[in-house]
């Protein structure tokens, strides 16, 4: 039996949601161990002279709870 534990992170991007959702993972991988899955829970974005300079993607990672 497994057990699974979820965080909510916030990536960030230049470039895309897509790419601010795969540097929050790319962060993630770095500290924990048995991702399993992620949720995108919101997409946010920062405006400067009517354009967008940054993404934001708040995603939920799941990984296994190691105990």
């Amino acid at each position: 039996m497994s057990v699974i534990k979820v965080i909510e992170i916030i990536g960030e991007s230049t470039k895309s949601w897509e790419d601010a959702a795969k540097n929050a993972v790319k962060t993630a991988t770095k500290t924990l161990r048995g991702l399993v899955g992620i949720d995108v829970v919101s997409m946010t974005a920062t405006i400067k002279d009517g354009k967008i300079v940054k993404y934001r993607s708040t995603v939920k990672i799941a990984f296994k709870f190691e105990s």
